[in-house]
């Protein structure tokens, strides 16, 4: 059955797209009415229709189809009259013919069809609560990562602002006590030239006096 649901519904394989339009162009009778607008992707970006996860929603499909004829039979029958000569309005009503040889009607089969629907809003539904999931692992985790980083940014900015502080300020006393302290070598230096030039004046003194009573005294 699996084969059968998959056949019945167009897949495009990657870059097969416009090989598919141009086919289309080409069998189509007459131009056929736009399918009704469906959102394929809720980030402002269109979506492609992806292999994988049209195989995911046809087995979920496949999983609760319904015993009898009903919609999937009626959308084989539909395929099986692509190829003949006629306009949408009778290929429709062709298939309705042999599904009501089946005692269909299309009631039942507009109802079965809303089945397959409800089937495929389940499964989005279980998608959106995944991709919610992942947005909860994979996203707003690394978001409070990054919100505990910049507090610890912030914090330690603070830090090596204060410490950049600190250190302005004990190189401010540095040069301050490299001034002192060569004001303090320079006075000492003073202080101590001072003495030796008063200790050399009295010296002298007392060294000519001595000299003088050496001479004088005899």
């Amino acid at each position: 059955m699996w084969k059968n649901i998959k056949s019945l519904f167009v897949i495009e394989e990657e870059g097969d797209s416009k090989a598919s339009k141009k086919q289309t162009a080409k069998s189509a009778p007459k131009k056929q009415k736009a399918p009704q607008a469906i959102p394929e992707s809720r980030s402002g970006e269109p979506g492609k229709v992806s292999k994988k996860f049209m195989e995911v929603l046809l087995k979920a499909m496949e999983a609760n189809n319904i015993e009898g004829f009903d919609y999937l039979e009626y959308k084989q029958s539909l395929n099986s009259l692509k190829n003949m000569p006629m306009d949408e309005k009778t290929r429709y009503q062709s298939a309705l013919a042999m599904a009501q040889t089946m005692g269909v009607t299309p009631a039942k089969l507009i109802d079965t069809a809303q089945h397959y629907i409800r089937i495929l809003q389940d499964e989005e539904k279980k998608f959106e609560q995944a991709v919610a999931n992942q947005i909860n692992t994979q996203i707003k985790s690394k978001e409070q990562e990054i919100s505990k980083l910049e507090e610890t940014i912030k914090a330690k900015a603070a830090k090596i602002k204060e410490l950049t502080q600190q250190i302005e300020a004990h190189q401010k006393n540095q040069e301050k006590l490299k001034t002192e302290i060569l004001d303090s070598s320079r006075k000492m230096e003073s202080t101590k030239n001072n003495f030796i030039a008063s200790y050399n004046s009295l010296v002298g003194q007392i060294q000519e006096d001595v000299e003088n009573m050496q001479q004088y005294l005899k």
